[in-house]
C-alpha cells in the first residue's frame, strides 16, 4: 500500500466498540442455569472474554457435562443475548469518535468478531455505527475463531488490503494474539480489570492500560496515521 492511502482499520465488537460483555455474561448465566449449572460468576465469564461464542459454549458444555448439543446451546445463548442487547447496546463514546474520524478520513473500516452474524448485525443496527461499518466478519464465516487470525484475515480480504497494511483495535488477549498471528498492527484497549498485564498485550503497538476510561481517540487516530506513513 502506498503511504498516502488511508490505513484499513478492523475493529473487534464486544468490549471494544460496545459494552456488551454484561449481556453475554447474563446470557451464559441464564443458559447454564437452565441446564442445571447455577452460580456462574463474572470471574468465570472473564476467562472467555475475547473468545468466540461457539468456542465458549463448547468449553462450558464440556466443563459442566451438559448433554444438550452445542448447536442447541449456542442458539439458546444467542437468543438470550439478543433479548438483552437489541434494545440496550451502548457504544463507547470515545470509540464512536474514533470510528467517525477514521470514516471521515477515508479509512476502510471493518468489524471482525467472535459473535454470531445475527448478533453483530443486531447490535450495530441499534447504534450510530451501523452505516459506518458495513464490512463485517463473524467467526461463523471462517474456520477458526480468535486467537486464530482467520476473522482478521477475512476482513482484510474484504476491504481489499494486505494484512500487513491493516490495524486492529482490540480489547482482549485472544484478539490481540489473533492480530499478531495475522501480521497486523494493533491498538489494545483492555476490557478486563488488570488484563493489561497479560503477555499478549506486549505485541500491541499502542496500549491503553486503563481500558476505556483511559482511551484517547485523538491519540489512537494519530497513531493509526503514523502507522500508515511508515509503510
Amino acid at each position: 500500500m502506498s503511504p498516502s492511502l488511508p490505513v484499513p482499520v478492523i475493529f473487534d465488537l464486544d468490549g471494544t466498540l460496545v459494552d456488551s460483555e454484561p449481556h453475554y455474561f447474563a446470557a451464559a448465566h441464564t443458559v447454564l442455569a437452565a441446564h442445571g449449572v447455577p452460580g456462574f460468576t463474572w470471574e468465570e465469564h472473564e476467562r472467555f472474554i475475547g473468545i468466540g461464542t461457539r468456542e465458549t459454549v463448547e468449553t462450558l458444555r464440556a466443563r459442566y457435562g451438559i448433554s444438550a448439543p452445542v448447536d442447541a446451546l449456542l442458539a439458546e445463548k444467542n437468543t438470550a443475548y439478543l433479548a438483552l442487547a437489541r434494545s440496550s447496546a451502548q457504544v463507547y463514546a470515545p470509540m464512536q469518535q474514533l470510528v467517525e474520524r477514521l470514516h471521515a478520513g477515508g479509512h476502510p473500516l471493518a468489524v471482525a468478531s467472535g459473535s454470531s452474524r445475527t448478533a453483530i448485525d443486531a447490535v450495530l443496527s441499534d447504534t450510530a455505527l451501523d452505516r459506518l461499518l458495513p464490512v463485517r466478519v463473524s467467526a461463523e464465516d471462517v474456520g477458526r475463531g480468535k486467537p486464530a487470525p482467520d476473522v482478521f484475515l477475512e476482513a482484510a480480504r474484504l476491504v481489499g488490503a494486505a494484512p500487513a497494511d491493516c490495524v486492529v483495535v482490540e480489547d482482549a488477549p485472544p484478539g490481540v494474539e489473533a492480530a499478531r498471528r495475522a501480521g497486523m498492527r494493533c491498538v489494545a484497549v483492555p476490557y478486563a480489570h488488570g488484563a493489561a498485564g497479560d503477555a499478549a498485550f506486549a505485541s500491541a503497538g499502542l496500549v491503553f492500560p486503563g481500558g476505556q476510561v483511559e482511551f484517547d481517540p485523538g491519540r489512537a487516530y494519530d497513531w493509526v496515521r503514523q502507522a500508515g506513513s511508515g509503510r
